[in-house]
């Protein structure tokens, strides 16, 4: 039998410990900025870093004891989640009912994808500075919104981000003429997606946390996210590479770890745009 973890966990393991402050008081600044010293930003962090390490170097402190009950703590959190196991039928059942394919509104692209870009899997979309990338994003916000009949996040590094050209592809897309009822269905189409704009790695940790604790609220209201955009990732990793400790390294590694798992238990299409 073939079977396979889902790694599916909670919000509490995605949360940047900051926000676990609240439930857990143990968790306190000091505990943060100690954590931060390490290049530690949430729970997941922790997964990556060498525990006895850190241990070592919270006995060196002078709130040691605080400091490991706090990491005592990050652990029971992580313990805690408990996930079942997939046999091969049941992925097989998911991927063929729950990991559908969104045209990305451009031929060409779709037949190298193999019919576009699959909810659940983070693609990349690679090339040099005025290639294009943002216009291949911007079309496949607008088609997502138009074709699928989902809501589109647009995390926008870069004030690239063109209403104007959204308009042009919804109406090239939809290919009717603005009347009254064509009017409100391109008015909930352009409702649909919603860009925020991002400047730094650490805020967009803070609005992909935001973005898990709502969805449930969302489904609810029939506005399922169905696209995840970063347009670009590079804007975000390149200053924070440029440190010379493995703070950078962390946060990239978090920060891919977190789009991937997002895409997988959301079943959420995530596109990044890269130089």
């Amino acid at each position: 039998m073939c079977c396979v973890d889902t790694g599916k966990e909670s919000v509490k393991e995605m949360a940047p410990l900051k926000a676990l402050e609240a439930e857990y008081p143990i968790l306190d600044p000091n505990f943060q900025a100690f954590c931060a010293s390490h290049g530690i930003f949430s729970v997941e962090d922790f997964l990556i870093h060498d525990l006895y390490e850190l241990a070592a170097f919270a006995e060196q402190q002078p709130t040691s004891e605080k400091l490991k009950q706090g990491i005592t703590q990050v652990l029971s959190i992580i313990d805690t989640q408990h996930q079942p196991w997939l046999n091969g039928m049941e992925l097989l059942d998911d991927a063929l009912y729950n990991k559908h394919v969104l045209s990305t509104g451009c031929e060409g692209i779709d037949l190298l994808l193999g019919g576009g870009l699959r909810e659940g899997q983070l693609t990349e979309l690679v090339g040099p500075s005025s290639c294009g990338k943002t216009q291949v994003c911007l079309l496949a916000a607008s088609n997502v919104a138009t074709k699928h009949m989902g809501n589109v996040v647009y995390l926008d590094t870069g004030n690239s981000f063109s209403p104007q050209r959204i308009a042009q592809f919804v109406g090239h897309i939809a290919g009717r003429a603005f009347d009254e009822a064509g009017k409100r269905i391109f008015q909930r189409i352009m409702n649909g997606i919603v860009c925020h704009s991002v400047f730094d790695i650490f805020t967009m940790f803070n609005v992909l946390h935001r973005l898990v604790i709502n969805f449930p609220s969302q489904l609810q209201k029939g506005g399922q996210v169905r696209m995840l955009i970063v347009d670009s990732i590079s804007s975000l990793i390149t200053p924070i590479l440029g440190n010379s400790g493995s703070q950078g390294r962390a946060l990239m590694i978090s920060a891919g770890y977190m789009l991937k798992k997002l895409a997988h238990e959301h079943n959420v299409a995530v596109l990044l745009g890269q130089r």
